[in-house]
């Protein structure tokens, strides 16, 4: 559990799934406006929306969360006009990293072309 007094940011800007400990605190500095090492949490999602990255820096080193999902998507909050980050609490970021489940495609369904 996650406590309230712990703020946690989405980034609604794809990230390439590939960076890491610092592209991801640059990130959160540029696109976000925030500090990495304040203590809040900052997540990433890919563009394909099945990866996620969570950013926080622990007293003394950042830490990484990285979750890919199976046969479900990330649903990612709509930032406000103009924004590139949206402001949730712990409910709604465990809600998040549980995603949506996709509908299985059939064989017959898939092309051969």
């Amino acid at each position: 559990m996650i406590p309230a007094s712990v703020r946690i940011f989405v980034c609604t800007v794809p990230q390439d799934m590939r960076r890491s400990f610092d592209a991801l605190a640059l990130a959160t500095q540029q696109l976000l406006g925030q500090d990495p090492m304040c203590g809040a949490l900052y997540v990433f999602v890919g563009k394909s929306s099945t990866r996620v990255k969570i950013l926080w820096w622990d007293r003394n080193g950042y830490c990484l969360l990285y979750k890919r999902l199976h046969r479900a998507l990330f649903r990612i909050p709509q930032a406000e006009e103009g924004g590139s980050s949206v402001r949730i609490d712990g409910a709604a970021l465990a809600q998040l990293l549980a995603g949506v489940a996709t509908e299985k495609r059939k064989h017959s369904e898939i092309s051969t072309s």
